[in-house]
């Protein structure tokens, strides 16, 4: 076991070995001894390789993810330190980068006032420290920008290439830190509580939060960041940059100075704006068509029969925001995880002619969301697709009465 081995293939084989043995319940600190013995070093590429394969084999990715923080602990110390290159002020990864460097900020400051509290007698009412904590928090949950950014602009591009890893554990590991900072909330939401109440709500939920977070960056940083740039092309990185405005930004704005080139144009199917598309029940133009689906109080996205993503609308307030990036992609890998098994179990109802109406209301983000799913079906019954209509239903539900008398409620545009 001693013997250094060089060969990448034999790298990944011999990671693969040995964070199997640490799934097995192996300690983490004597499988870190017997990896350094056999592996001297490694890069972000061997470690999402290593990861991809245990997947391959069957390991379910709730198991993968469960371990990849002890995967990280028992890697750290081999993983090869890229110097971050350098980027031009505004670029994704610039902006990613900062972020980061913000929520450690948040995160330290968050500590501090922590270590604060935990210094107070137990009988101490800490109000005005705990209410330096709750504007924290509130900072951090900023969050959640970041990481639709992470998941709905740049894991497209990499299941593009082919790496579908990282989109599968980071995205669970991201909702862990969601789940976990909607545990801190709550906590952080109690009154008059004393300092020794406090200090438990520090040891437990808070220290995971930040911990979580914390780790988070580091995988971003080590891992996903370098593989990205290594990976995407000029004409990525653009489609990329016009995508991110729309999932917003995490404590910073993007800096000036990136300037992307125009993405290119994917070949298809181009009709002047004025030509006539004869439909069943009448005649419209492309542009009228186009101006239609943006205009529908709902978001429609439809997917094929092969569960691929072939459209989606583009509307003023969408619930749900959508990048372009996600046409062609496998419609599972626009999930997180946990949610999988559910948009499967929908479409193999759908598939087999079991089912052709799912619905589900859930609250997001301050709105009351309806989401229904269609199976659209051909002449003769045969599967298609599945068409997936979303409304923010707030205001219907709130309605009381009747309206018969004309009333605007807005201000025209």
């Amino acid at each position: 076991m001693s013997e250094v081995i060089n060969n990448r293939e034999h790298r990944i084989l011999a990671l693969k070995s040995v964070i199997e043995r640490l799934h097995a319940g192996e300690p983490p600190e004597q499988v870190k001894g017997v990896l350094k013995d056999i592996v001297r070093q490694t890069d972000y590429s061997e470690i999402v390789a290593m990861e991809e394969q245990l997947m391959a084999e069957g390991m379910p990715v709730e198991e993968v993810k469960s371990m990849c923080d002890l995967h990280s602990q028992v890697t750290r110390d081999i993983l090869v330190q890229l110097p971050a290159r350098a980027l031009p002020p505004g670029h994704p990864v610039d902006t990613f980068r900062r972020e980061n460097e913000a929520l450690r900020g948040v995160a330290f400051k968050m500590r501090g006032v922590m270590a604060e509290i935990g210094a107070l007698p137990d009988d101490a009412a800490p109000e005005a420290l705990v209410q330096q904590w709750r504007q924290s928090f509130n900072e951090l949950m900023d969050i959640d920008k970041h990481y639709q950014r992470k998941e709905h602009a740049l894991f497209p591009f990499l299941e593009r290439h082919g790496i579908t890893g990282p989109s599968k554990v980071m995205w669970a590991k991201d909702d862990d830190v969601r789940a976990l900072l909607k545990d801190l909330g709550e906590a952080l939401g109690q009154r008059g509580a004393t300092a020794a109440e406090w200090k438990l709500v520090a040891a437990s939920v808070a220290d995971a939060a930040l911990s979580a977070i914390e780790e988070m960056i580091y995988k971003e940083e080590n891992i996903l960041l370098p593989m990205c740039l290594n990976t995407f092309t000029d004409d990525e990185w653009a489609e990329i940059w016009a995508s991110s405005p729309r999932y917003g930004w995490c404590l910073v704005e993007p800096r000036e100075g990136y300037r992307p080139p125009q993405p290119a144009v994917r070949e298809g199917l181009r009709l002047p704006p004025s030509d006539t598309i004869m439909l069943p029940t009448g005649n419209l133009s492309l542009d009228q068509l186009v101006r239609i689906f943006s205009t529908m109080p709902l978001d429609l996205t439809f997917v094929d029969a092969d569960d691929r993503v072939c459209f989606f609308s583009e509307g003023p307030h969408r619930v749900f925001a959508r990048s372009k990036a996600i046409i062609g992609r496998k419609v599972q890998h626009c999930h997180p995880p946990r949610s999988v098994d559910v948009v499967d179990r929908i479409l193999t109802d759908f598939r087999e002619g079991r089912q052709s109406v799912a619905e589900f209301w859930i609250n997001f983000h301050g709105r009351f969301a309806h989401i229904r799913y269609f199976a659209v079906r051909d002449g003769e019954g045969k599967y298609m697709g599945t068409l997936e209509v979303t409304q923010d239903v707030t205001g219907i539900r709130a309605l009381e009465g009747e309206r018969r008398l004309l009333q605007y409620d807005g201000v025209a545009q």
